[in-house]
């Protein structure tokens, strides 16, 4: 297996985290791929936005994969300049998980999770690799990652 999918799930283990790891032998890098992957609908995955702030902080936008995050509704809720897009390199750097497979937990971040993600009874996020996802109750990825549930998405 791989060493990100690795270390996310053993997060898992360590944390007592409620979510299940799948491992596919495709893609789920795009939300539609994911949805290929475990037969869902996009309404229940959810994409992790990396930015960074001008302090180099990582801010992670949870928002659900057909909607896309708001960096002036993030940067007015924080009350912060504007927030940049993290390139692949960063997001390495920041999370320790490849651009494709980051998770909505397991590194230090400033999580923020839309509201509508919240609706949900069960979502999938990135699973640590382009091939993994994790199934996990909006509640229980919240307490993971020790977000803030805002309103993001455009």
């Amino acid at each position: 297996m791989n060493p990100y999918e690795e270390k996310i799930k053993k997060y898992i283990k360590d944390n007592n985290i409620k979510a299940e790891h799948l491992s596919f032998e495709t893609s789920c890098h795009s939300v539609e791929e994911a949805v290929q992957a475990v037969k869902a609908s996009a309404e229940d995955f959810v994409k992790n936005i990396c930015l960074i702030d001008n302090e180099g902080n990582l801010i992670v936008a949870i928002v659900k994969g057909e909607n896309r995050a708001s960096t002036s509704k993030i940067s007015r809720q924080l009350g912060i300049e504007r927030p940049r897009t993290a390139n692949p390199p960063e997001i390495l750097q920041k999370t320790g998980f490849i651009c494709g497979g980051v998770p909505s937990f397991g590194y230090s971040a400033i999580f923020l999770v839309d509201p509508k993600v919240m609706e949900k009874e069960v979502v999938y996020s990135g699973g640590g690799s382009e091939k993994s996802l994790i199934k996990i109750s909006p509640q229980e990825l919240l307490k993971a990652n020790q977000g803030q549930v805002i309103k993001i998405r455009k």
